[in-house]
This record gives structure tokens, C-alpha cells and sequence, in this order.
């Protein structure tokens, strides 16, 4: 093993690791630098003492030929094997020899990891959170990556085709993060590029410092410089997803009767009134049970509405931890809740306010998790069908004065941050929020003020099955004009107020207690699906308050938020004509919920192959890149016979010769290259063929020399050069084992000589000229 080797591979790790920082806009926090540092370093120690000891052993003559030739390719399955080692001590330590030597054990466990970051993968959206099955899979992905770069630069010798491996990681970012990606992630790969140039240039041009300052890392430094320059002025107009995620993997798992719920409320559109489905029944422990709550939306876009952001999926209410405590502060209730699942049919599981716990009976509970940021609990590859299940909570009933002594949270607060955040909002709602909430002594009264103005039908607002056609573009502003709409616009619109009053807000989705049965039990159906808003107040946690003015027999009982109205009954309002330029397509529900416009199954379909096509495009592109360089040298080959005269043919055979890594000086004479390669193909395993060999090797150098030394067109009169070159070829590749042979049809080293030497021929390579 050589100084150069050693360079190229710690050059190698560096470049893996700068490529790798394009995952910095992906992820939420820097979470998972840590353990992709760690494999990157494991790749690298690894190579380094394989190949020292690789190098001592074959140094012995004692040891096979067969052993010295498949060395270089046992470097990467040890550097795989650390790898998995260092997978196996950050993800699953638990059943390995010293929590970090793999076993059958923790290879179980590690693959259930990675099962759940497959999981994760559909539940994120960019940037997502670093939970423990993403990063896994990163690890492994960056870790692969390293083992590649590696390979393609220190065994294949072409340090700047391993930038493959970084581009790799550029589509990461590209292909999942909306809008700009960010200076890092743009700049960082480029710069790994440029390291892995000027290890190539070091390789070729050897160790001479004159060299290198002439003509070697001036070029490769220049280069770099211009993928960094464009990497971070075209970076910004290169086209990516619009979705912005993973996967679309949020939706609702029934489908689209009204079987289940969307995880999003638009401010807009309409709903029909198709025969309500029974959903649910509930035998609950109180009279007056509250919503039973199924998932809260807390992204908030002008555009789109609310959405449902990002599901932390590492908790899982098989455990025997409290799901979703209320602080000790906060009056409460507790409710026992038995559940029993008719037609319902949803990942996303209808639960009273504040659960404890959830049990299933004898089913397996594992695929419910628990997001603990927005208490929903959501299923991972499973859904509420057939389903019965029993719901410990403690629903909070803060009395008017406890609310009332509730201070605001604290600038900077994470949870305030997070569920305050707006887009740029429309400069009449700001004035609209000032005006409501002007003088309000407590955080109490402003929440209280805005619910008023929206649930008094004193204000103007009437429940309607639609909204009416707005003019300002803004559908919260058309809204708050036109003042019609259901349990969407109205919870929407609240929230959004809230938020822009200061205080933490969230829309609420899920069902009304429905109605009392017979037996005691209720029953729950589609026209029972309703969206309301919860409020956070420091040290009593999350409050429901519902500002749609529904009937009164629909009505949570919420004492702390009563309504102005002392009416019993609210007429539904017929739904106004929506124009015929851009229809919405019915909606499952009755009044109340966000149930979204269903998919069509074609349109269902193509979402969820969308991935799987993603992925197939990305491995499409890799193949075609990675197979680019044998393409190319295939065609010059063509080029080359193609041309008459001894030239071509002669260039063919001493460019196989290079592919081959039989070194091959420019300027020996043709006669002298003859008796190289004819010395190597005479100590390979040609056998019977190796005559014929070496005599076709000599017949083209004698072809050679009558074209360049002897009269004009003398070698174009030689017949058969093409048959001569084909057996002169096969006599070369015959005398390399077939590791040396794949690699030099995939990774032709006479391709990149020849590009070398026509790059160090441009005019800013010759010194004192300028281009």
C-alpha cells in the first residue's frame, strides 16, 4: 500500500463526508451528523489496515496468487462488516457481543429499525425530525456511499469518478426540500468534488512538487472552483418536488366514503349530504363525554389551509409509559372510553382529549404510536378496521378563574414558537386580530373575545355547507368577509386569529360524542365528524374551544367557553353555487369535518406509485451515469476501427493496454511497446493463444511503423488489422485476472488519460497565456 493510497483514501472519506452535508436541510436538527461521522470514519480506518495488511501478506511468496488478486476486493466487505458494526452499537446494541459486534439477535432488531424508518420515511415531510429509524437508514446510505467513493478511488484509481457518489447525495435534498436547500448543502458536495480532483491529479502526476504546481493541482483547483461557483448560483433554479417530503404517506387509511378523515382543513370549498355511515360506538364512563379526538393540524399555510406536519413515531402505546398527562395544575376528569370500531376505517385512531392509555385486548398493539406534540395516535401500516379498544384519559375542565390566572408562555419557548408560526398574513386580519383582542387583560380573554366574534351569529356568521366564492385571493379573508361556512373555516379561522393574537393554537379534528342509544351507548357517525381549536395555557396545557355555531344537541358541553347564543337550534343554510370554472368535488361528511376531496382511484394509485417511480428514475440515472464511461470508450473504439490505416487499430491496442494497467510510455516507438506488451502477454494465461497473440501484437507495431516512418499510405495496405487487433486484445485481457478486467470496462483508464491530456492542453494550462 502506498503513500498515494493512503492520501486518496483519507481525501476519499473527507469528500464523503463534505457530500454528505447536502442531508443538512433534510433534517430538523443535526442529529444525524454524529453517526454518519462515524461510519465515514469506519470506512476509512477499515480500508487503511485491510490494505496495510493486504499489502504485508502479499509481500510474503508464500502466499497464493488467488489471495494477492482478491485482496483489494475483500477491503469492502470488511469495510461493509464496520458497518454493520457501527449500525449495530448506535441502533441496536441490545443481543450483540459487547453492544457492538452483530449478532443474529441484533441483526433482528436492526432490521425492525429499519422496517420503521421505511415507516418514518411515508409519515415526514422535509425538513423531518431525526427519529431513531431515519437515521438509521441515513447511516447506512451515507455509510454505502463511503464504501463506494472509496472503492471507485483507491482500487479503481479514478478519484474523480467517485463523485458519482456524491451526486448521490445531492439528489437527497434536491428531490424532498421545497424552495432553496441552503448555501451548505449547494457548496459542501462541490467542495467534496473538488478534493476528490485534486486527489486525481496527485495520483497521476506523482509526488514532484514542480509537477504539482505546473500542471497538476491548478487544474483540479480551477475546476472545483467552477462547481462550487455554479453549484451555488444554478443551485437555486434546479426543479424539485413540490410535495417536499419523503412520501405522501399522511392520508387517512379508509376510502374516501367517509370512512375516514384527511389531515387537512381548507378554508374553502363545499360538502354534500350523502346517507350518514356508522362509524362508532362508545360506552363511555360519563354522561357527557367530550370530542372524541382523532389528530391535530398545526401548519398553517395561506394557500393550502392547515396540515398535519410532521408524526414523531418512536413511542409506541404497546408501552407501558402515560401517553399524554395533564399538568398538575389543570382540572380534570378522568373518562374511561370503550370503543367499538363498526365501519370505521383510518390510520388515525378517534381517542378522548389527554389518553393515558390504549389497549386493544388481544390484538397487537406495536403498530399504534403515540406523537406526543400533537397527542395523536396514528397507526403505521394498520388502520381502526375491526378494531376494539379501551381509552383511559383525563379530559381538562379549567374553571373561567383558572384560565383567567394563566400567564403567557415565555419568548423563546419551543412550544410557542412552534404553534405560533403564520406566513405572511393579509394586513386586514392583522387589524381585525388588534381590534378583537384590544385591551384583553389575560391571555383567556383575548382566546374568549375571537370565539365570540366568530360562534355570535349577533356578528354576521352563518353556518353554511360552503363558502361563498371569494374575490381576494386570500380564502381566510374571503372568509372572515363573507362570513358563511362549516366547522373547517370556522376552527381554521380561530386558530389562525389565536396564533396571530400570540398564543399557541391547533385545529382539532375528529367526532362529537353522537347519539345516546338505547342500550346507553352512543353512536358515532359520518355527520358527527367536526373540527374545533385547542389553546395551550402555561401550566394547564392544551383547552378545547369550538367557535362553530352547530345545533345545541350537537354541542360539547365546554363551561369555560360558553356560547353568546342562547338558541337551541342553528338552520342549516343551503350551499351556495360554486362556479362552474372550478368545481370541487363532493365531500363524504356532512358538515363538520375536514374530510378533504377524495381521490379518484387512478389518482390514489399513481400516489402511491409515485415513490417507487421516484426510486426507479434515481437507480435509472445511476446506471446510466455509472455506465457512461464504458459507453464512451465503446464508441471510441468504433470511432477508431472505423478510420483506414494502421493508426487506429494501433491506438485501440496500446488504449486497451492502459485499461489494462500495462504502463505504456507516449513516447516509446512502436517497436519497443510491442515487446512490452508481447513480454506480457508470453507470462500471462494465454496458453495455445498467447503465439498468436504476441505475433498479432507485432504485426500491428510493424503496421504502426510502415504508417509513420515509411512512405505516405503504406499502412493502409495492410488487410486484416481488424482481425489482428481483435486477437492482439485478446491475448492482453487474457493475462489479468477478472477483477482488473471488470474494471477496465467499467472505469476505462484511457478515457480519462485522454480527457486529462486535452484539458492540459487548453490555453489557460500553458503558462504566461491567459484564454
Amino acid at each position: 500500500m502506498t503513500g498515494s493510497d493512503v492520501r486518496t483514501a483519507v481525501l476519499a472519506a473527507l469528500a464523503t463526508l463534505l457530500g454528505a452535508l447536502a442531508l443538512s436541510p433534510v433534517f430538523t436538527t443535526g442529529a444525524w451528523f454524529p453517526p454518519v461521522l462515524a461510519v465515514v470514519a469506519a470506512v476509512l480506518a477499515g480500508g487503511l489496515l485491510l490494505r496495510r495488511a493486504g499489502a504485508r501478506l502479499t509481500q510474503d511468496s508464500a502466499v497464493p496468487r488467488v489471495l494477492g488478486v482478491l485482496g483489494p476486493l475483500l477491503v469492502p466487505v470488511g469495510q461493509l462488516l464496520l458497518v454493520a458494526c457501527v449500525l449495530t452499537a448506535a441502533f441496536a446494541p441490545d443481543g450483540a457481543v459487547a453492544g457492538l459486534i452483530p449478532t443474529p439477535e441484533s441483526l433482528t432488531r436492526l432490521a425492525g429499525v429499519f422496517a420503521d424508518g421505511t415507516a418514518e420515511i411515508r409519515e415526514q415531510a422535509t425538513p423531518a425530525l431525526p427519529l431513531t429509524g431515519l437515521l438509521a437508514l441515513t447511516t447506512l446510505f451515507v455509510g454505502l456511499v463511503a464504501v463506494l467513493v472509496d472503492l471507485v478511488a483507491v482500487v479503481g484509481r479514478q478519484a474523480a469518478a467517485a463523485g458519482v457518489g456524491l451526486l448521490v447525495l445531492f439528489c437527497v435534498p434536491v428531490g424532498t426540500v421545497t424552495g432553496g436547500i441552503g448555501l451548505l448543502a449547494l457548496g459542501a458536495p462541490a467542495a467534496g468534488f473538488a478534493v476528490l480532483l485534486w486527489a486525481d491529479q496527485r495520483r497521476a502526476l506523482g509526488e514532484s512538487a514542480a509537477e504539482r504546481l505546473s500542471g497538476g493541482s491548478g487544474p483540479a483547483v480551477r475546476v472545483g472552483f467552477v462547481a462550487l461557483s455554479a453549484g451555488v448560483v444554478l443551485g437555486g433554479l434546479v426543479p424539485v418536488l413540490p410535495e417536499g417530503s419523503f412520501t405522501t404517506g399522511l392520508g387517512g387509511g379508509g376510502d374516501a366514503t367517509g370512512t375516514a378523515l384527511d389531515p387537512a382543513a381548507e378554508l374553502r370549498g363545499q360538502l354534500t349530504l350523502p346517507e350518514a355511515i356508522e362509524l362508532l360506538r362508545l360506552d363511555s364512563s360519563v354522561a357527557d363525554p367530550g370530542y372524541l379526538r382523532a389528530v391535530a393540524l398545526d401548519e398553517y399555510d395561506a394557500a393550502e389551509g392547515w396540515s398535519l406536519s410532521n408524526l414523531d413515531g418512536e413511542v409506541s402505546i404497546a408501552e407501558d409509559s402515560v401517553l399524554a398527562p395533564l399538568p398538575g395544575r389543570q382540572q380534570t376528569r378522568p373518562v374511561t372510553a370503550d370503543v367499538e370500531v363498526l365501519q370505521h376505517d383510518d390510520r388515525f385512531l378517534p381517542v378522548p382529549s389527554s389518553p393515558l392509555s390504549v389497549r386493544f385486548g388481544d390484538e397487537d398493539a406495536d403498530g399504534w404510536r403515540f406523537d406526543a406534540a400533537t397527542g395523536t395516535v396514528f397507526g403505521r401500516d394498520v388502520t381502526s378496521a375491526g378494531l376494539a379498544y379501551r381509552v383511559i384519559a383525563t379530559e381538562p375542565r379549567p374553571s373561567p378563574e383558572l384560565l383567567s390566572r394563566a400567564a403567557p408562555l415565555l419568548q423563546g419557548n419551543r412550544l410557542q414558537e412552534r404553534f405560533t408560526a403564520l406566513p405572511e398574513m393579509d394586513p386586514s386580519i392583522g387589524e381585525l386580530t388588534a381590534r378583537l383582542t384590544q385591551g384583553a387583560a389575560t391571555p383567556y380573554e383575548a382566546v374568549r373575545r375571537i370565539q365570540a366574534y366568530l360562534s355570535d351569529r349577533a356578528n354576521g356568521f352563518v353556518y353554511s355547507l360552503s363558502t361563498a366564492p371569494g374575490t381576494s385571493g386570500d380564502d381566510l379573508v374571503d372568509f372572515l368577509r363573507l362570513k358563511r361556512g362549516y366547522c373547517e373555516q370556522y376552527a381554521g379561522a380561530m386558530a389562525v386569529l389565536v396564533r396571530q393574537a400570540g398564543m399557541p393554537a391547533r385545529v382539532a379534528l375528529g367526532y362529537t360524542p353522537g347519539e345516546v342509544q338505547e342500550d346507553g351507548t352512543r353512536l358515532i357517525t359520518s355527520d358527527d365528524a367536526h373540527a374545533w381549536v385547542e389553546v395551550f395555557f402555561r401550566g394547564l396545557g392544551w383547552v378545547p374551544f369550538d367557535p362553530t355555531p352547530i345545533a345545541a344537541d350537537r354541542q360539547v358541553p365546554l363551561p369555560w367557553s360558553p356560547r353568546p347564543s342562547a338558541e337551541t337550534e342553528n338552520e342549516i343554510t343551503p350551499a351556495l353555487p360554486v362556479p362552474s370554472a372550478a368545481p370541487r368535488a363532493p365531500l363524504p361528511g356532512m358538515d363538520r369535518l375536514a374530510e378533504g376531496t377524495p381521490e379518484a382511484g387512478a389518482q390514489a394509485q399513481a400516489a402511491s406509485l409515485r415513490p417507487l417511480l421516484i426510486t426507479l428514475g434515481l437507480l435509472v440515472v445511476a446506471a446510466g451515469v455509472l455506465s457512461s464511461p464504458a459507453a464512451l470508450r465503446a464508441l471510441q473504439r468504433r470511432r477508431r476501427l472505423a478510420t483506414p490505416g494502421a493508426t487506429g487499430p494501433w491506438d485501440e491496442l496500446t488504449a486497451t493496454a492502459a485499461d489494462l494497467g500495462l504502463h505504456v510510455h507516449p513516447s516509446w516507438t512502436p517497436r519497443r511497446v510491442a515487446d512490452v506488451l508481447s513480454l506480457a502477454v508470453t507470462r500471462g494465461r494465454g496458453g495455445a493463444s498467447a503465439t498468436a497473440s504476441v505475433e498479432a501484437v507485432r504485426g500491428l507495431a510493424r503496421a504502426e511503423e510502415a504508417a509513420s516512418y515509411g512512405r505516405p499510405g503504406s499502412g493502409a495496405a495492410v488487410p486484416g488489422l481488424r482481425e489482428t487487433l481483435r486477437t492482439a486484445r485478446r491475448g492482453l485481457v487474457a493475462t489479468q485476472p477478472w477483477p482488473v478486467r471488470v474494471r477496465a470496462l467499467v472505469w476505462p483508464a484511457s478515457l480519462v488519460e485522454g480527457a486529462r491530456a486535452k484539458l492540459a492542453r487548453r490555453p489557460w494550462n500553458v503558462p504566461g497565456r491567459r484564454p
